[in-house]
């Protein structure tokens, strides 16, 4: 008999039929009720053992944590809870977990404790529904993009070049680390390694889609990125996946528009298709807040942030009047921000995101631009010598949540600018190609896939919307 997931029992109406299951039991109570979890929802099955015809040896090993086969008819509930389940005629044990040394018992487990054990916390109702949410807005990108007729573009993920401008990267190499071939200078020879060349896992797939874009005028990429930034925080991976389109013939507006329309669709979309999951998770983002002091507390719920997102223009301004508001505002003059905002040129600070977002509009917010000396070297100049095109995206409880750009188009512009800041131009010379031959405007932005999760399932820390999360002196499984 074929299995059926729980997800679609328990919206089918009960007439007796037979139908059989495959499920983790998540408890088993007076011999005689199992809940039965599949993941396909946090909902369980509730399967009525025939304690009087059922094997006392099969009876033991049902246990939390067993994985089982139930077959039997589907009947209406007479309990709470559920409006139906399934009466057993016969049950298998696919295989046995250990009562005693199983560590999800059925009680509510941290999630520190969750995390050292994050290859079984896909189990858990919090875990069960982040990650059905993950996927549904994983899904969602795709179609966002594939819709609108974009190319999906696999870019490297071992490179030579460092797209940032940072230097935080991860080293690929096949050398001795031990003991390193060197040159006549005493440095490492990487003319002897692999690839003949020093190389790194990617930091962005940028500027290969743009080398993409100059082809086929709008294209994504959507994959993993690695940063060797030591940073221990709860905002902060040391690999994440990223979403970053690059479209031909578009300027700064277009961009912005874009970036808007797609963070509206993937959020709808997940209301649309995960509104269990994300009601469970605004549930229980409420109760984790009640833990905390009345100060430190969210004045919006999840459901109502993602609304806030969805019922609201994004505001659009400049860096330059940003600094204005934040400069004059009360929170500034008393001295309330962390970091006070005192001259322009300054780099905003989450804190100062949030309040424009929060306070001031009270809806999501579009700063447009920056300073050039705070921004990466490709994004296109202003007139005015001291900004350059730029964009963020900020959205309540998180901040800054899309960062994008016109690029520069013009060869002469980009190349003083990369010499300025120290960006070899042979080396991106390649890069560089794509303003020799037939140049045109173009701009994108890159969405942090972990932050945008983050936001939308109401969990606070990044580590718990990636399976496995990677961060310093933490590579497990």
């Amino acid at each position: 008999m074929t299995r059926i997931r729980i997800k679609d029992i328990l919206k089918t109406e009960p007439q007796g039929q037979q139908i059989s299951v495959k499920a983790w039991v998540r408890t088993f109570r007076s011999n005689q009720f199992i809940a039965l979890n599949d993941g396909s929802t946090n909902n369980n099955l509730q399967v009525v053992v025939d304690f009087g015809n059922t094997d006392e040896g099969v009876l033991k090993r049902i246990t939390t944590g067993a994985a089982i086969s139930a077959t039997g008819n589907l009947v209406a509930s007479l309990g709470k809870g559920q409006s139906v389940e399934l009466k057993a005629s016969s049950i298998e044990i696919i295989g046995d977990s250990d009562a005693e040394k199983y560590p999800l018992q059925p009680k509510k487990h941290s999630l520190e404790f969750l995390r050292e054990i994050a290859h079984l916390r896909f189990r858990t109702n919090t875990f069960g529904a982040v990650f059905r949410v993950r996927n549904s807005l994983a899904f969602a990108v795709h179609k966002f993009f594939n819709d609108k007729g974009f190319l999906y573009i696999h870019t490297p993920i071992i490179t030579s070049s460092d797209a940032e401008g940072a230097g935080e990267m991860f080293r690929v190499t096949s050398l001795d680390i031990l003991n390193p071939p060197k040159n006549e200078t005493g440095q490492v020879d990487y003319a002897q390694d692999f690839f003949g060349k020093s190389t790194n896992l990617t930091v962005s797939g940028q500027l290969e889609g743009e080398l993409a874009a100059m082809a086929f005028s709008d294209i994504y990429t959507f994959g993993p990125t690695f940063r060797a930034e030591n940073s221990n925080t709860a905002r902060h991976l040391a690999e994440f996946w990223m979403i970053e389109p690059e479209m031909a013939f578009f300027d700064l507006k277009d961009n912005m528009n874009l970036a808007e329309e797609l963070l509206q669709y993937v959020i709808r979309y997940a209301l649309d298709s995960n509104g269990e999951d994300i009601e469970f998770l605004s549930q229980r983002l409420e109760e984790e807040e009640k833990q905390k002091p009345q100060n430190e507390r969210s004045e919006m719920t999840l459901l109502n942030k993602l609304k806030f997102c969805l019922d609201n223009n994004f505001e659009r301004l400049t860096y330059t009047q940003a600094i204005e508001i934040l400069r004059e505002c009360n929170h500034n003059k008393k001295k309330k921000f962390q970091y006070l905002v005192d001259k322009w040129g300054v780099d905003l600070q989450s804190e100062h995101e949030r309040y424009l977002v929060e306070k001031h509009f009270k809806k999501p917010v579009i700063l447009t631009d920056y300073p050039k000396e705070i921004k990466s070297f490709y994004m296109r100049q202003n007139d005015d010598g001291k900004t350059v095109a730029a964009m963020d995206i900020l959205f309540p409880g998180i901040g800054e949540i899309v960062g994008g750009s016109q690029r520069e188009e013009r060869l002469e512009k980009l190349e003083t600018r990369m010499k300025e800041i120290g960006i070899p131009v042979e080396e991106l010379s390649w890069y560089l190609d794509t303003r020799r031959f037939g140049s045109c405007p173009h701009a994108g932005f890159g969405l942090g896939f972990e932050r945008l999760v983050l936001f939308v399932t109401g969990m606070t820390n990044i580590r718990d919307v990636i399976p496995f999360p990677r961060t310093p002196k933490n590579c497990e499984f």
